[in-house]
């Protein structure tokens, strides 16, 4: 079995997706709006994306910033829209007031994905009780993925947390595949990987010269030579 990390990539548009899978991305979040930490893209762009690069994506589904679900019709909407376009993975989550997983919506969104593969995204990171909402969530259809950085300031605060986690895979609540992303940085990988970590998520790491700049293809490389050291 390859021992090989999974490194995901932010991808605005397919001139990102093109960079990234060239520098060594193995699978793209696609997002619009970052100035908004990530909104969902129009059914165009994804198109545009899925003719220009042959590895996965991951589509984010949320219209508003931060993790209340909002217009969740509008929402339901825009996920039927992608799902006609050929999209078959997908990023979400919301809590409520309480802090704890709007299920409702989730629920409906998920009828929507029909079974496809998603990732519960870094509401986690905001939630009232981290281990509460893994148990809540654990019987849902597709869920393989949490992208988490231990805590809602990032991995520096949050590595105890991810060390954690990462030493109760496979307990239930536990399965889905950890995603580390938020304020991570090259140094963090090396404990990440002996703590059995395989999957990191980069976005401004990933642009050298910032969000008003594109993916480099050599910063995607930097660290698929890190997690491949």
């Amino acid at each position: 079995m390859s021992n090989r990390a999974v490194l995901e990539v932010i991808a605005l548009d397919a001139e990102d997706a093109v960079a990234a899978q060239s520098g060594g991305a193995d699978r793209l979040e696609l997002v619009s709006d970052m100035a908004a930490d990530g909104l969902t893209p129009s059914r165009e762009t994804f198109a545009s994306i899925r003719a220009a690069v042959d590895i996965p994506l991951r589509v984010m589904l949320r219209l508003a910033d931060g993790f209340e679900a909002g217009d969740a019709d509008a929402l339901v909407r825009a996920t039927r829209g992608l799902r006609a376009e050929g999209a078959d993975e997908f990023v979400l989550g919301f809590l409520g007031e309480d802090g704890m997983p709007d299920l409702v919506t989730v629920e409906r969104l998920l009828a929507e994905l029909d079974g496809c593969r998603w990732t519960f995204h870094r509401a986690i990171d905001r939630a009232a009780d981290r281990d509460a909402l893994r148990k809540q969530l654990a019987d849902l259809p597709g869920l393989d993925t949490y992208l988490t950085a231990g805590s809602a300031s990032g991995v520096d605060d949050g590595l105890p947390t991810l060390l954690a986690e990462a030493a109760r895979r496979g307990e239930p609540g536990y399965e889905p595949q950890i995603l580390v992303g938020g304020g991570l940085r090259l140094h963090h990988v090396p404990v990440l990987r002996a703590a059995g970590v395989d999957a990191f998520h980069i976005g401004g790491a990933a642009r050298p010269g910032g969000w008003g700049a594109g993916v480099s293809p050599g910063a995607v490389g930097g660290w698929r030579d890190a997690l491949d050291a």
